[in-house]
């Protein structure tokens, strides 16, 4: 009779989804900091405030394109004014100006000293170097004074902030040309099978129980999506030698190495067996969800090892809850923030439990969201109509329309 046991695990031990959670949020500290140029800084986090490094704007300048010219003239009932030059953003007007001149200026363009005010072109006529008002200065001076956006030594962005487009363009206005962002983990995938060949050779391969891998390239675009930055992935037949020699190889340039496949412990399931020379610290292993109850992680020294199910949803699905927050909270950002949980009520009724917590695949439907029907492990087809993921106690009757239920973007 064979032990059930898992090596430094209670034997028939299956931990929950949340106590493994806990285990990698220990395990997750942040990779550390780095200084990069802002234009390869897009969709990172920052690891220390950004300051303005100039005021913006750096000088009074027109809003619009016009005439500069004194308010106090005006006021002082003058309705003609002699045209003396032009300010451009590069090239402004070099002089103060005196009572009765303007300046033609064009948008973003500095004003001339003593200039208080920019009529719109709209509101004033233009001959042989003479400017006519056509009416009452408008109450907008269309004046945008220095700092008046920001100046310079202010905050700009804070630390935990990701560089998206609207942040990207904040931290070029405040001339910051290097930022300090967390590090992104660096990811390599080992795939093990015999029967897997990459996608689109399986139709016109040797063997007609040829599969197509179509597990990498998801996976790693999961972890590209959330920061991470994917190196390598390769695949590996079912030989515990190969299978380490290949993951040896990854580990000596990744922070975390995923093993799709060989999750099990089936006869042809090597992928555990293979690391444990290797130094392999399991740290949990056969959870008590569903699908993915496979699923194991361990260190092997400062590296992480995350071993996924070879079946396409549940390799998916624990990517999704597991992987996931691993990357985050190497990144810098905390492992909840890879699981942000919202209530939906169910457009159509739950089933009952079955004696371990589910994740099913679900999909929007207006305001709540629909379990997909044909739930299984090895699906791929339901995979691309999901966008949701729906957690559901492990015991307890189905559940009715209308019922509040945890769910996660998938």
């Amino acid at each position: 009779m064979t032990s059930d046991a898992e090596p430094g695990l209670p034997a028939a031990a299956e931990m929950t989804f949340d106590a493994a959670l806990e285990v990698l949020a220990s395990h997750a500290v942040p990779l550390g900091q780095e200084m990069i140029a802002l234009a390869k800084a897009g969709r990172r986090m920052l690891a220390a405030p950004v300051y303005a490094a100039i005021d913006a704007p750096r000088a009074d300048n027109a809003a619009m394109d016009g005439f500069a010219l004194r308010v106090s003239d005006v006021e002082a009932g003058r309705t003609h004014f002699r045209l003396v030059g032009t300010s451009f953003p590069a090239a402004p007007f070099g002089r103060s100006i005196a009572m009765g001149e303007a300046v033609r200026i064009t948008t973003g363009a500095p004003m001339p000293e003593g200039a208080t005010c920019v009529v719109m072109s709209e509101d004033a006529t233009e001959a042989q170097d003479i400017l006519t008002l056509a009416g009452p200065l408008s109450q907008n001076r269309n004046v945008r004074r220095r700092a008046s956006d920001f100046a310079s030594g202010e905050p700009i962005l804070s630390a935990g902030r990701i560089l998206d487009p609207r942040a990207l363009l904040a931290a070029g206005a405040a001339d910051a040309g290097m930022v300090t962002v967390w590090k992104r983990p660096r990811v390599s995938l080992l795939a093990a099978g015999d029967e897997l060949v990459a996608p689109g050779t399986a139709a016109d391969a040797d063997s007609p129980y040829a599969i197509p891998d179509s597990l990498s390239e998801a996976v790693l675009l999961l972890c590209h999506q959330w920061a991470a930055k994917p190196v390598e992935h390769r695949r590996a037949p079912d030989d515990v030698e190969t299978i380490a020699r290949e993951a040896a190889s990854l580990l000596a340039d990744c922070d975390v190495l995923v093993l799709v496949g060989g999750a099990s412990r089936g006869r042809r399931d090597f992928a555990r067996a293979a690391l444990e020379p290797l130094g392999l610290e399991l740290q949990f292993a056969k959870l008590a969800i569903k699908p993915g109850k496979p699923v194991w992680y361990g260190r092997v020294g400062e590296r992480h090892v995350i071993g996924l199910p070879g079946n396409p949803t549940a390799a998916m699905t624990v990517a999704r809850l597991l992987l996931v927050p691993l990357l985050t909270g190497l990144g810098g950002r905390g492992t909840d923030a890879g699981l942000a949980w919202s209530d939906q009520p169910l457009a159509a009724a739950a089933p009952p439990g079955t004696g371990r917590e589910r994740f099913l695949c679900g999909a929007t439907d207006g305001g709540a969201v629909r379990i997909l029907e044909r739930q299984s492990a090895g699906s791929q087809a339901l995979l691309a109509r999901a966008d949701r993921l729906v957690r559901l106690p492990g015991s307890g009757p189905a559940l009715p329309v209308g019922t509040l239920v945890p769910t996660l973007r998938f």
